[in-house]
């Protein structure tokens, strides 16, 4: 009989959200797998592992429940596992492809920046939603969902109850672009796994859920390099902060100077994560690998310490999606009232429909 009593306290706190994480993700490979055996020909019968590791999440967490006992497994699933796949992710670039796709993406990323920023003042507005609420609907939705909300909240003075009402929109449609929009950027951008990785890597809001989103892609349609792209895509949103928070901090200040109190602290440091920069490095790796040693007599080795990594890569996304599901909790969504999350759909939309149509013209122009 399987027991946790063997285990370093730390680990039997986790293991037992660790071991429901776990189960998920093999019910879900074993679903998908079950599923793609069904199909014939061009039938949708198949969906992803990742896909389904997200529905089994959320079903579970919303069906069965989860306790105290499991969500230390979970959270530890979502904040460590989860992010050493998003940072193995990165070798499946090169510097070569970095620097190709830089130019492709860095005019899309500036546009839905400037959409969200925009429009989350006019819909906030029109909805008497108060400011520091509308920059976090902001930055989280355009620039690096959860993340942006935690380094912008200090600098625009955001009180508790603001800043856990965005993240809970980040995570709410987030996590739906993650599910939905997949087959929206098949059916408009046709088979093209670079735009369809642009176009994810813009529209959605936090890093898991992009990478998430673009592994359903990339399972689903066969298309390798969507991964790499939506990832290095998020990458330069989030390097954004390094401006926006400053900017968006001396704003506040500027609305709060007469009342006498000192503005928040901006937390710049949260704009570029560990893991991403661990993604750089990792890109960095297989562009330097590549060049000393294809063609040489450790060439096969090589490639199968790449193999491997994306192989880890690909197991640690499909049970961090089971993570993200069992995050999701459908009784928080209800108590939100309206205002917050019409102000977060609206944005969200306008932010999928500027990242389309800048996608689908960069790609033309190219």
């Amino acid at each position: 009989m399987l027991s946790t009593r063997a285990l370093p306290q730390g680990w039997r706190l986790r293991a037992h959200g660790i071991l429901l994480a776990l189960a998920l993700a093999v019910m879900a490979s074993i679903a998908a797998r079950y599923l793609g055996a069904l199909r014939s020909g061009n039938s949708p019968l198949f969906l992803s592992p990742v896909f389904c590791a997200v529905i089994l999440g959320m079903a579970w967490r919303n069906g069965v429940g989860v306790n105290a006992r499991t969500d230390q497994g979970v959270q530890w699933i979502t904040q460590t596992l989860l992010r050493v796949g998003i940072a193995l992710v990165g070798l499946r670039l090169t510097l070569h492809g970095l620097t190709t796709l830089g130019v492709l993406a860095v005019p899309v990323v500036t546009g839905c920046i400037l959409i969200a920023l925009t429009a989350s003042q006019i819909v906030g507005r029109w909805l008497k939603i108060a400011a520091p609420l509308r920059s976090l609907i902001a930055v989280g939705t355009a620039v690096c969902g959860c993340t942006a909300v935690v380094a912008v909240a200090p600098a625009v003075r955001a009180k508790p109850e603001e800043t856990g009402l965005a993240l809970t929109c980040v995570v709410l449609f987030g996590s739906l672009g993650m599910l939905v929009y997949p087959w929206l950027a098949h059916e408009l951008l046709g088979a093209d796994g670079q735009a369809a990785g642009i176009f994810l890597g813009t529209a959605i809001h936090d890093t898991s859920q992009v990478i998430g989103a673009s592994l359903i892609y990339s399972q689903q349609f066969a298309s390798p390099e969507t991964v790499a792209t939506a990832g290095f895509t998020k990458l330069l949103r989030n390097l954004s902060l390094l401006v926006l928070v400053p900017l968006l901090a001396g704003m506040c200040r500027e609305r709060t100077e007469h009342s006498g109190k000192s503005g928040g602290s901006s937390h710049w440091r949260t704009a570029l994560p560990g893991f991403l920069i661990a993604f750089l490095l990792f890109a960095l790796a297989r562009s330097i690998g590549d060049a000393l040693f294809l063609g040489s007599p450790v060439a096969d080795v090589w490639q199968g310490t790449i193999a491997f990594g994306l192989a880890a890569s690909e197991l640690f996304l499909v049970c961090g999606m089971a993570a993200v599901g069992l995050s999701v909790s459908l009784k928080h969504v209800r108590d939100l009232g309206w205002r917050a999350p019409l102000a977060a759909f609206l944005v969200a939309l306008s932010v999928a429909l500027v990242s389309l149509a800048l996608t689908a013209g960069m790609v033309a122009w190219s």
